[in-house]
């Protein structure tokens, strides 16, 4: 007896997420990447200077390097060599090194409630996996796109809080709450980024007070995305929530080393998640968010290779720290030559001081894919439309600092032809 091919589709089609159906089909950086390709096809002799992509540009710091390969000499000798680290959580080496660079600014945050990741993008899309895909989230618009795509792909509801020309590109949550159709909600996520990708807003530590509050009082919880706090210049602005009371009892926070020391390529970062954040399981109990996300992370996920985590290491000793900071200083004169030639235009912008990344207006009232076209045509310059990022990013555009400085000084130069 045969089935019949409809019957056969029926009782063993493979199904897949639909949710991924509801996605851009693509990537905003995958579009960029494709419009740049047909130019250079087009135009082989034009030399196109890139700010649209966040890499960076500036070699690992030396002791970096000599880190990592002591480290992997060290895995050539049966002495010295290690396989899997016992925790999943990190090496405790690291652990307590990133420990203390938050007391070097004056956040007390224990190593037990550090674990290491491969960067902050991979725990952004991860975190989630430990909340039930009925909560709400709240995200900021514009908004770095992994937010948003990584709940759309569990099928979460998302609404959104305008970060606008108005307020400073720093959305304030809404005491009214949030419309979801037709009806008032309080989110039960809240995803907050300072330094801010893609606006180079900032928040402050009264602002930051309100949403610890906020969540506090809609039993909310937030994942505040500091990848950018080495950037920061202004002492009155927080590097990291854990400075604010009440943050322990709120807040995840997701860091990464990828912009702060050259890692983009070598990928470490690392996320708190404090002992004191607890929420009520359905039947009553009281659950550990930290314990979760052990449970989560000792599944699918096997640890940062022990030659990386010991080149972060290295990141954070005095010497290390001097090293960075050199390439940290780069690229914030490559952000004051952008925020200086937009000054010199009259165009409004945030960001470029406190943040790698400089957000301005579109002129000519352009949405934000026509003036992409215009830069790429015209001066040979690639940036990011702001639309990339949601809505409110429509008629912005987004430039990051990490470029080669004379580069960056030449494209500024080409730039102000535009006017």
């Amino acid at each position: 007896m045969f089935l019949t091919a409809k019957f056969y589709y029926e009782v063993s089609a493979l199904k897949i997420n639909e949710n991924y159906l509801k996605l851009e089909k693509n990537y905003l950086f995958i579009r960029i990447a494709q419009k740049v390709k047909a130019f250079q096809t087009t135009h082989p002799e034009k030399k196109i200077i890139r700010m649209g992509i966040g890499d960076v540009t500036q070699p690992l710091a030396p002791i970096v390097v000599d880190a990592m390969k002591k480290a992997a000499d060290e895995l050539a000798v049966k002495e010295t060599f290690r396989g899997y680290e016992d925790s999943g959580a990190g090496y405790d080496f690291l652990r307590q090194a990133v420990s203390e660079y938050y007391k070097s600014f004056g956040a007390d945050v224990p190593a037990s409630d550090i674990r290491i990741n491969d960067g902050a993008k991979s725990d952004c899309g991860n975190l989630v996996d430990i909340f039930d895909d009925s909560n709400i989230i709240l995200i900021t618009d514009p908004a770095y796109p992994v937010y948003v795509d990584s709940n759309l792909m569990n099928g979460r509801q998302i609404v959104y809080a305008d970060s606008n020309e108005e307020n400073g590109f720093a959305a304030m949550p809404d005491p009214d709450g949030y419309d979801l159709n037709g009806k008032k909600i309080f989110p039960d996520i809240i995803y907050l980024c300072s330094p801010n990708n893609p606006t180079g807003a900032v928040y402050t530590k009264e602002q930051l007070a309100i949403w610890i509050a906020y969540a506090k009082q809609h039993h909310a919880i937030i994942l505040y995305d500091a990848a950018y706090e080495a950037f920061i210049r202004d002492e009155n602005i927080p590097r990291s929530i854990y400075l604010l009371d009440g943050a322990k009892e709120t807040a995840i926070e997701l860091c990464s080393l990828s912009k702060t020391a050259g890692f983009t390529g070598v990928r470490c970062g690392y996320t708190v998640v404090p002992a004191e954040l607890k929420t009520i399981a359905s039947d009553g109990t009281e659950v550990s968010l930290a314990q979760l996300w052990n449970r989560r992370e000792g599944s699918k996920f096997n640890g940062v290779s022990y030659p990386v985590q010991r080149a972060a290491e290295a990141v954070f000793t005095p010497e290390g720290q001097k090293q960075v900071r050199k390439s940290i200083l780069y690229y914030q004169e490559n952000a004051r030559v952008i925020a200086e030639t937009l000054t010199e235009l009259h165009v409004p912008f945030t960001g470029g001081i406190n943040s790698p990344y400089i957000w301005f207006k579109c002129p000519f009232e352009m949405d934000s894919w026509t003036f992409f076209d215009k830069m790429l045509n015209e001066i040979a310059v690639v940036g990011t439309p702001g639309a990339g990022f949601g809505k409110n990013g429509v008629n912005w555009f987004r430039l990051t600092a990490f470029g080669d400085q004379e580069e960056t000084r030449e494209a500024m130069h080409r730039f102000r032809s535009l006017f």
